[in-house]
């Protein structure tokens, strides 16, 4: 390898590969006296291929017909790697069809043999400013690569945020009707996580389980409409203060009314509307039985009654939970969804844990 001219500060370089001493000795002779570029030198396509293993060349003047290696091979390996695929090309041959083989194989320009010194100058300094102008763009595009990561992630911390904020909002939301039926914001955490859970048992995208988390909070905010004498009466109640007591799923249901976009409320209105019914027909507000009862009711239903069963109440002290499970037992498949409950039931480990974590 020759280097017939070195410049300091920022260079170009050229790799000059050709069989011939003498075309190579002409073409660092064209650049003498040009500032800032490097002509290497290559007297066959082998000894390109090393120097191109130490360093990438700006611009590549390549001879078609050598020992050795062929230019057209050494051409081929160049362009199935990405690493010098962009590096203009400049083919050297003194035949049309070489160079439009060449040119089709992916080479940025030719000249032919013999070749006029000032063309070759003229075609290799374009070829350069193109190569410097792909160099700008492509470091213009990793800034704004790397700029547009830093901002991805700032925007995913804030919706990360933004889902905390909506997450603790509901909670409080949830409370406001809970702390006048003597419960605690930890029935509402708890009845999240345990819906949250049986919709993943249940096979519910993740997407789901997530709303899910969010609005199974909301199912008893129709309490806010309810008067307290009848909220909070310690005793029995009469059958015309339990008609009132259930009118809190269709005012829970009016209050979450929204948007369709808003997906929160939407799942929210429908956990509100519908957690009291039951699978036989028998519950309310609408009688709804079966399948007409949305997943999302069957599962917080039955969140909602293991919950409320194995806590404290104005009106009794809490059950424990092997008695809670087998008074629900006789509600498999009248109250309850059958194959929802078989889920908790053989999962109720799971949901131990997650109302030991959030304790009243």
């Amino acid at each position: 390898m020759l280097i017939y001219h070195i410049m300091f500060e920022e260079v170009s370089t050229i790799l000059a590969v050709d069989d011939e001493e003498v075309n190579l000795e002409l073409i660092s002779a064209i650049f003498s006296n040009v500032p800032n570029v490097i002509v290497l030198t290559a007297s066959d396509g082998l000894e390109a291929m090393e120097i191109l293993k130490k360093q990438t060349p700006d611009v590549i003047v390549l001879d078609i017909r050598m020992p050795k290696m062929s230019g057209m091979e050494v051409l081929e390996y160049l362009k199935s790697d990405p690493q010098t695929s962009l590096i203009p090309i400049i083919i050297l041959s003194g035949d049309e069809n070489e160079r439009k083989r060449a040119l089709n194989m992916g080479a940025s320009d030719f000249i032919g043999k013999p070749f006029d010194s000032e063309e070759l100058k003229l075609r290799i300094m374009n070829n350069l400013k193109v190569k410097k102008y792909n160099d700008l763009v492509k470091d213009i595009n990793e800034v704004l690569q790397k700029e547009i990561m830093k901002k991805t992630q700032e925007l995913k911390v804030a919706l990360e945020l933004a889902k905390e904020a909506e997450y603790e909002m509901v909670i409080k939301f949830g409370m406001i009707s809970e702390f006048r039926d003597e419960e605690t914001g930890a029935h509402i955490k708890r009845i999240s996580f345990y819906a949250q859970l049986l919709g993943k048992l249940y096979g519910l995208s993740e997407e789901e389980q997530n709303l899910l988390l969010y609005a199974a909070p909301l199912h008893d905010v129709g309490k806010i409409g309810i008067p307290d004498n009848i909220l909070k009466k310690p005793g029995p109640l009469t059958p015309e203060e339990f008609e009132i007591i259930k009118l809190h799923t269709t005012i829970g249901a009016k209050i979450l009314e929204s948007d369709p976009r808003f997906l929160t409320l939407k799942v929210g209105k429908i956990i509100a509307e519908q957690h009291h019914e039951k699978r036989d027909g028998t519950g309310y507000p609408y009688g709804l039985k079966g399948k007409d009862i949305h997943p999302y009711a069957r599962i917080v239903a039955i969140c909602d009654v293991f919950d409320a069963m194995t806590s404290d109440r104005v009106y009794r002290p809490a059950f424990s939970v092997e008695s809670t499970l087998n008074i629900m037992k006789n509600g498999k498949g009248s109250h309850f969804d059958p194959d929802i409950f078989e889920l908790f039931i053989n999962n109720i480990s799971d949901f131990i844990k997650i109302k030991e974590k959030f304790k009243d």
